[in-house]
């Protein structure tokens, strides 16, 4: 985040031109706000936050493929500036949004009810949160949202230098934990690196498609080949790409359960 400045920067981010076009002439309402910016899907949104460095960023919750939550993930670190989503009423999203204390404009937007929005963005810039609270904060608020709403993903957007790649879930065949990183392998053997937790992401993917194997492991389960049993009752799982994994005493319980049961 920039610090105190005379005009608050904002950048919309839409996939509707009409709601674009809406929330720019609200916003030219304002003498004290600069529209730095349009994106009309999350990957741009992505490009034009870490080039432009808005103050603030209006992201449509709702984009597809990339949508507004995807973008907060998908940003770096050190790029993120405030965020106030604009959605359509969910509840799920504004009671995820208001635990955290993260701003949002429900849709139609007012005229009044945005003017808020960017108070509030222009007291926390002066107030000179830290970009880390703030990063945390609005991270937090989309971990609490999916996990409420339970849609299982169909598609995970990464990362890969300066472009965003849509990674199909049912071409996975495995996701490790290391550190604050997951490292996901597909089965064209790509492999692509993401910030999130396992068990966070583990709760957005398709229960009967993956399988936990130890705390930082899960597979894909139509991508086992072999489940070798070992001395104790703990296994060995050998995937279709020669990946091997010790299954640990607890996960190999659940394995049998889960999976060596007729």
């Amino acid at each position: 985040m920039s610090g105190i400045t005379e005009t608050l920067r904002v950048l919309i981010a839409d996939d509707e031109r009409p709601a674009r076009s809406f929330l720019a002439r609200l916003l030219r309402t304002f003498d004290d706000v600069e529209i730095v910016g349009e994106a009309g899907n999350g990957m741009e949104t992505v490009q034009l936050i870490e080039s432009l460095k808005p103050d603030l960023a209006l992201l449509d919750l709702q984009m597809p493929e990339v949508d507004g939550l995807g973008v907060v993930r998908l940003l770096k670190k050190n790029k993120m500036p405030l965020i106030a989503f604009v959605t359509a009423y969910d509840e799920y999203a504004v009671r995820a949004f208001e635990i955290n204390a993260v701003d949002y404009v429900l849709k139609p937007v007012e005229g009044a009810r945005l003017r808020q929005t960017l108070d509030r963005a222009r007291e926390r810039l002066e107030r000179a949160d830290s970009q880390e609270e703030e990063t945390q904060r609005v991270r937090q608020a989309a971990a609490d949202y999916e996990a409420a709403e339970a849609r299982p993903l169909e598609r995970i957007p990464v990362r890969r230098r300066d472009e965003i790649v849509l990674i199909p879930v049912r071409r996975i065949v495995s996701i490790l934990a290391e550190g604050e990183f997951l490292r996901i392998r597909t089965i064209d053997n790509e492999n692509h690196t993401i910030s999130h937790r396992l068990r966070d992401l583990a709760a957005r993917l398709e229960q009967n498609q993956f399988v936990r194997l130890g705390r930082g492991t899960l597979v894909n389960i139509e991508m086992i080949r072999r489940i070798v049993p070992m001395p104790g009752g703990t296994f060995i799982v050998i995937l279709n790409n020669n990946q091997e994994f010790r299954v640990s005493r607890l996960q190999s319980r659940l394995l049998r359960e889960q999976l060596l049961r007729l």
